[in-house]
């Protein structure tokens, strides 16, 4: 008797860029991005390797639940203390941690999602998808993402009122 093989799921590495997800779905949408219907659809498809979640710590009690909710989901929360300078402006950037991450990861899989509209990642993106030969997808606000993300990712999935909660 035969039974058919299933194809190997496609392995794929998540990596969140929360604070840009979260105030550009508000901007352009009103809305909170749908973390766990975003698990969902993608675990039917591929076996997720590593799921990065990027975040800053303001250490509020809303905050502590949607990080732990991310965690539930089967995200590795990563923090950084949100720091205020001197002058008042914030420094809570996540890009250097997030591209060391990415480039140490995507050897190993097939597929590298970046949840991001930050145009500093294109250059991320061409250079895994040049050097290891992995599949970048971009998901985004188109109105609030970089072109040059856009043109980098071999795939780019509009975040719309669907993904949202």
């Amino acid at each position: 008797m035969h039974h058919r093989e299933r194809a190997p799921l496609n392995k794929v590495a998540v990596f969140v860029d929360v604070q840009n997800i979260y105030y550009t779905t508000r901007q352009a949408l009103g809305g909170q991005f749908n973390y766990r219907q975003f698990w969902r659809v993608l675990s039917q498809t591929s076996e997720i390797v590593v799921a990065n979640a990027y975040a800053i710590d303001k250490a509020d009690e809303q905050q502590r639940k949607f990080q732990s909710a991310l965690r539930h989901i089967g995200f590795d929360v990563k923090l950084k203390p949100f720091i205020q300078r001197s002058d008042g402006t914030a420094k809570g950037d996540w890009d250097v941690g997030i591209t060391i991450d990415v480039m140490t990861i995507a050897p190993e899989v097939d597929e590298v999602i970046l949840l991001s509209g930050d145009g500093d990642f294109a250059i991320l993106l061409d250079t895994i998808s040049e050097r290891y030969g992995v599949k970048t997808t971009a998901y985004g606000v188109p109105a609030l993402t970089a072109q040059a993300l856009m043109n980098a990712a071999n795939s780019f999935v509009t975040i719309d009122q669907h993904w949202l909660l």
